[in-house]
This record gives structure tokens, C-alpha cells and sequence, in this order.
């Protein structure tokens, strides 16, 4: 899952990304409205954590504008705000949820995980092609009794990604952009090299990676005979 933290409290941001990269959760930090609504312009997230109180924008607009282009990534509100007020103004403005600090940090993920889940269409924790699993609460991957504990960090993300979106291609410019981290831009032979690897790795899992000319990569179930 790939976050994007809108929030100009250096501390929690700091504090966040360190804690959610612990839990697999990647953060880009930003503490700049105008500058968030640039980067919610230009990269994909799975869920945004949205202050209100920013400098250059606020967050209303910056989810005002986010739901005029029809983006609907989830956003979840977090601020010091408990004005009853702000809470439906944001909610009213395309939110999908709300938490006030202070906050626990466990009740942040559950409620992360929560959203992004529902963004996926289920609500079920387990996310399934063929005969592989992907357990969305501990981001372990399994075929049957064969755990894929020695999945490289890179192609562990990108195989959540696929099965995050199964049946649907995504997009090349896409995938980069999720892997991506602040200093390091994953190129497309790069990508080329994790995909070509997993490929191996899922032969007699009954889920398969095929390549779409135009549009990207796919996982969908197959019939190949387990190994």
C-alpha cells in the first residue's frame, strides 16, 4: 500500500512514515497543500491522509479538487479540529473518513487497511487468484501450505499491486510510480526484470502474469498444474 501523508507537523510526519514502513506501508510526506494537490496530480496512491489546517491550500480544497477530476482515491481526514463542523464539511467534500487527533496508531492502520480494502471492492482481509493468497492485514503471500516468505522487497510490492487489482491490467507508468521511493525512479527494464521474476516464482500457483501490449500487466487465474 502506498500512502500519501498531507500534513505540515514534521514530527508526525517523520513518525508515521518510520512507523507504517514497519508495516509495509510506504509514505510520501508532504507539508505543503498547493504542492500535495501537484503531487495528486502527477502520482497514483492508494490512500490519502488529509490535514486541514495547511499552508499555500487548505485541505478542503485540496479534496475538492481531487474529487473534481474524479479521482477517487480513498482520503481519510486526520486533524486536531473536533468541530463537529469540519467533520461533515469534509465528509460533504468527498472524504471517507475521519480521525481526530490525538489518535492511536493502530486504530490509523486498521482504518487505512479498512479504506483501502473497500477501494478493492471487498471486505474480506484475504485477497485471492487461483491457488495463491494474499493476506491484506499481515502482507503475506501463500500458495496451499507454501508460504512466500522470500520475496524481495520490490517484488513483494509489486505482486501486491497485481493481486490488489487482479483481472485488471495496470499500467506500466502506473506500477513505477507505486514502487517508486522519494530519491529512486524504477525504470520500465526494471520492472521488466521483477515481473520476469515473479513469473517464475507463482509457476504452479495458478495465478499467472500476462503482459497486455498498451496497457500493462495482469494476474488472473490459469490452469498450470500445481508444483
Amino acid at each position: 500500500m502506498k500512502v500519501l501523508l498531507i500534513e505540515d507537523n514534521l514530527q508526525l510526519v517523520h513518525t508515521l512514515t518510520q512507523s507504517f514502513g514497519m508495516l509495509g506501508i510506504a509514505v510520501d510526506g508532504q507539508s505543503d497543500g498547493a504542492l500535495a494537490d501537484a503531487d495528486l496530480h502527477k502520482h497514483a496512491y492508494d490512500v490519502v491522509i488529509l490535514d486541514l489546517a495547511l499552508p499555500k491550500m487548505d485541505g478542503f480544497e485540496i479534496l475538492r479538487r481531487l474529487r473534481e477530476r474524479g479521482d477517487t482515491v480513498p482520503v481519510l481526514i486526520l486533524t486536531a479540529s473536533g468541530d463537529i463542523y469540519d467533520r461533515v464539511q469534509g465528509l460533504n467534500a468527498g472524504a471517507d473518513d475521519y480521525l481526530p487527533k490525538p489518535f492511536d496508531l493502530t486504530e490509523l492502520e486498521a482504518r487505512l487497511r479498512a479504506l483501502y480494502r473497500r477501494s478493492l471492492g471487498t471486505a474480506h482481509s484475504v485477497l485471492r487468484v487461483g491457488r495463491l493468497e494474499f493476506d491484506t492485514v499481515s502482507r503475506r503471500f501463500s500458495v496451499g501450505a507454501r508460504q512466500f516468505d522470500d520475496l524481495p522487497p520490490r517484488e513483494h510490492d509489486l505482486l501486491e499491486i497485481l493481486i490488489a487489482h487482479a483481472g485488471r491490467p495496470v499500467n506500466k507508468n502506473v506500477m513505477a510510480t507505486r514502487l517508486c521511493t522519494s530519491d529512486v525512479v524504477l525504470s520500465h527494464d526494471a520492472l521488466e526484470i521483477y515481473v520476469h521474476r515473479l513469473r517464475r516464482r507463482l509457476d504452479g500457483s495458478g495465478a499467472a502474469i500476462r503482459t497486455l501490449r498498451g496497457l500493462g500487466y495482469v494476474l488472473e487465474a490459469c490452469d498450470d498444474a500445481p508444483s
